[in-house]
């Protein structure tokens, strides 16, 4: 094997947690977090005529924002990769205490900047030293609106670690402790844990034998609603009590606001998603034909197609899907090329399919060191290789901004899917062009399917629960019956009643419904894959798509989500033209998928 499916951590911090650097990086960023507190706190606006005691405050912050970021990724790391291990929650707890307490003079930094006049604050903007950061500065000034006094956001910090935070660590610990017993199609059974079953679930080919992982996968989650419904409710419950103590007029202001976009915006791509759901009725019924199923139940939305025509399934080996990756980036960009083969040859990547990991996959980065680190479970599979290529994307975009302050990194969850959808589609793309057969292609069409069907009706589906639920909770504990009620109604609006077999525990089971800093953890991927679609649409048109390309991505955090695009693609997000083109990209994608495999059904 050429690449190791283990990543290295150690690098990062010799010694691990208890180690001298891990442990001198800890109190560096406690003394920053005094130092920071004691200069904001002295600080005289009226005796700062150049604006250089304003412009180290700023150095200041953004150092601590540095090291925060990559002690947290570390920790992170650590806890995502061995998850039924104790060791590392206490000193995940210390992490969330500093950043806690960071937040104290933070707010205090944005305060000062929301007491300057128009004016002045103009002149601010304009100086060279602040230039780079002058959007992320006016964000600040106009968030201390938000902020109560001093001594209330400092109690909700300290709320937040035993609140808001630890109901999404307790969803981590509940999750880590389950397990189920899997049967195989030559019957043998085994037990897995519940990050194996999901990894499972998007892959498994035998129908029987999925099916029955699906039961039992919502018999587990089943037997823990009570914990998790108790867990989501107080969750959101303190959500909505920082919400409404920073004025927000809706639970959905929030999650807006920090995605940079407006509700037009929204209102228009989930109404083109709404409007496109028809077309996957027939994609699904082929579905069904090619599986040998009658119907589609939720197991089999991404299942795997292994008996079309003659075609042969085999198993991807890691070192192929390295080598696949790297060359077909390469036909696009140079750059990417050469970073994911820097990713791989230098260890950034944890890849091994093993008992005890997280469920999932992310990318996050290390801004101290320059570097990233993804996180996933490799299993051989045919989207395995665009799930790699999908976290190099986001890690990719991180890398082009290493050389700017680092507030230009803190780009929004919506357009960083933008980079991670654009390399993912490239590699599923690169998947069906290198077909050698009619059944390959088929198979390969189907695996590439698997991003729009999450995208416009398993992440509609999330969209839609969140908001009601949401609307309930408001108005009080929502116990885990009504949550599946809920639940189930969405993914029939969403699925447009495609599926005779649903998971309504879907909302006890899926990570994303606990992530404690960024509310309604879902729209993003559906924006970031539509406006993916557009670019990679754009791409072809363009002389030297790579320059285009890297311009768009490093503008990322330095305007509203509809100025990005305006700008660099000339298009209008609040109409829907843009996300149709989107859609009908998918449509083509279908019709093949359907004029293809007529030979191969009766």
């Amino acid at each position: 094997m050429a690449y190791s499916e283990n990543w290295n951590l150690e690098g990062i911090y010799p010694g691990g947690v208890t180690g001298e650097a891990f442990q001198t990086k800890l109190a560096t960023i406690q003394s920053q977090i005094e130092d920071l507190t004691h200069a904001v706190a002295s600080y005289q606006p009226t005796q700062d005529n150049d604006f250089k005691e304003l412009i180290n405050l700023t150095s200041l912050v953004q150092t601590l924002e540095s090291g925060l970021k990559t002690v947290n990724t570390y920790i992170n790391g650590l806890i995502s990769a061995d998850y039924t291990n104790p060791t590392y929650r206490p000193y995940d707890n210390k992490v969330q205490a500093l950043a806690a307490a960071y937040n104290q003079p933070l707010n205090a930094y944005k305060a000062l900047l929301a007491e300057f006049d128009d004016a002045t604050f103009a002149k601010i903007l304009a100086d060279p030293a602040l230039t780079d950061v002058a959007f992320t500065l006016n964000e600040m000034r106009h968030s201390a609106q938000r902020l109560g006094d001093a001594s209330t956001e400092a109690l909700l910090d300290q709320l937040r670690l035993d609140g808001i935070k630890a109901w999404s660590s307790h969803y981590d610990v509940v999750a880590s402790t389950l397990s189920m017993p899997f049967t195989d199609e030559h019957g043998a059974t085994k037990t897995i844990s519940a990050g194996q079953a999901l990894n499972m679930l998007d892959g498994y080919p035998d129908n029987q034998a999925r099916a029955g992982l699906m039961d039992g996968y919502e018999k587990m989650w089943g037997d823990a609603q009570t914990i998790t419904a108790d867990t989501l409710n107080h969750l959101a419950g303190a959500r909505l009590t920082e919400q409404k103590a920073h004025h927000y007029d809706n639970y959905l202001e929030q999650p807006l606001e920090l995605n940079r976009m407006s509700q037009e915006t929204l209102d228009a791509m989930w109404q083109v998603v709404d409007a496109n759901k028809d077309m996957f009725k027939a994609y699904f019924a082929r579905k069904a034909e090619l599986l040998g199923l009658d119907s589609i139940g939720w197991q089999d939305q991404v299942a795997p197609l292994t008996h079309v025509g003659d075609y042969q399934p085999h198993s991807l080996s890691y070192d192929d899907a390295a080598n696949f990756i790297v060359q077909n980036f390469g036909k696009y960009s140079q750059k990417m090329a050469d970073f994911a083969q820097s990713a791989f040859d230098n260890h950034w990547i944890e890849a091994e399919d093993r008992p005890g990991k997280q469920p999932g996959g992310w990318m996050d980065t290390l801004p101290d060191i320059h570097e990233s680190r993804i996180f996933l479970t490799f299993t051989g599979s045919v989207n395995d290789a665009a799930t790699i290529a999908h976290e190099l994307g986001h890690a990719f975009h991180s890398s082009l901004l290493t050389d700017l302050p680092v507030w230009r990194d803190d780009y929004a969850m919506n357009v960083a899917e933008t980079a991670s959808t654009f390399a993912e589609m490239l590699i599923a793309d690169a998947n069906v062009q290198q077909a050698q057969s009619d059944a390959e292609k088929v198979v390969l069409l189907d695996a590439k399917m698997t991003n729009p069907v999450a995208m416009f009706m398993n992440i509609r589906a999330r969209f839609l629960f969140e908001n009601k639920f949401y609307q309930e909770r408001e108005n009080g504990y929502v116990p885990a019956e009504r949550l599946n009620e809920i639940m189930d109604v969405a993914q029939a609006e969403a699925f447009d009643d495609i599926l005779d077999k649903r998971h309504p525990h879907f909302w006890s089971s899926k990570l994303h419904f606990y992530i404690d800093d960024i509310p309604f953890y879902n729209f993003p991927y559906t924006f970031g894959y539509l406006f993916s679609s557009g670019i990679y649409a754009w791409a072809q048109s363009q002389k030297d798509f790579e320059a285009s390309y890297i311009s768009l991505l490093r503008d990322t955090a330095n305007m509203s989500t509809e100025e990005l695009a305006k700008k660099h693609l000339g298009v209008d997000l609040t109409e829907p033209d843009f996300w149709q083109a989107g859609a009908d990209l998918i449509k083509q994608d279908i019709d093949e998928f359907i004029s293809l495999s007529d030979q191969f059904v009766k």
